[in-house]
């Protein structure tokens, strides 16, 4: 063998060593991602009038929003709500979503014949416990039904009066406090008494911030409320009332009576 050969067979072995490694290397599976999964859409809450009860008296419409909350790989599109309540109760409307997890609407109920649907809006038998239905369209094309979403209490209005006399009253005298609980009646239009109602009678004294109970009794056959108390101290006499399912609850401001 000649010089030149063994040479060249030397750097052939050479070559083969350094390359071994690599060609080991690419022939190394590299495992690929793994594809997500998607997920099913799914209506996580409602939020109505934000948290609070929605409250109608006599005279003014009413208007509240309701929030659909709920999430999709693609994101919400648009929202189909209906709100169901006693009765039959029953309000519709549709809106797209402002955002990939948000969807809002704008319901608006009225005491007194609805200017756009020529139909009574509420009767008293409509006040209590509502439930919210919805139809939720995501962007890429799949429409899921939840019902009883959410749930809320459409009530109606109270009024609560107070009187203490005589004014000013000598102290240790006798204090004379009435007053009257009445609620919207959405079939007459009118404020009407409340009764057998328990409502509470409080005291603020005059340098404090703070009411304290004082007695509690009920309202009478008409909504009549009349107590005495003995007239230890200047101060500020009230009404409240707690509410129930279908009326919300009220306070009177308080009646200031100078004790000499």
């Amino acid at each position: 063998m000649t010089r030149h050969a063994v040479v060249a067979l030397t750097l052939a072995a050479a070559v083969g060593a350094l390359t071994a490694p690599t060609a080991l290397a690419d022939s190394t599976a590299v495992p690929s991602p793994v594809a997500a999964v998607p997920t099913d859409p799914v209506v996580t809450g409602v939020t109505v009038n934000g948290g609070k009860d929605v409250v109608v008296g006599i005279t003014e419409r009413k208007t509240f929003d309701v929030t659909v909350y709920g999430s999709d790989d693609s994101g919400l599109e648009m929202a189909d709500v209906d709100l169901l309540g006693p009765n039959f109760g029953f309000y519709t409307t549709d809106n797209f979503c402002e955002t990939a997890t948000a969807c809002t609407m704008s319901f608006t109920v009225d005491p007194h014949l609805d200017p756009y649907n020529d139909d009574a809006d509420l009767s008293n038998a409509n006040a209590g416990a509502w439930y919210v239905n919805t139809l939720v369209d995501t962007n890429d094309g799949v429409s899921f039904l939840t019902k009883h979403a959410g749930d809320f209490r459409i009530k109606r209005a109270a009024k609560i009066t107070v009187n203490a006399a005589p004014e000013p009253v000598t102290k240790g005298g006798t204090l004379t406090v009435t007053g009257k609980l009445t609620r919207a009646n959405w079939d007459t239009y009118r404020y009407a008494g409340y009764t057998g109602q328990t409502v509470t009678l409080q005291f603020r004294p005059k340098n404090s911030t703070a009411y304290t109970t004082v007695k509690t009794l009920k309202t009478d056959g008409t909504g009549n409320l009349r107590t005495t108390v003995k007239a230890a101290a200047d101060g500020y006499w009230r009404w409240t009332f707690a509410g129930t399912t279908t009326t919300a609850p009220k306070t009177a401001a308080g009646d200031y009576v100078d004790v000499r």
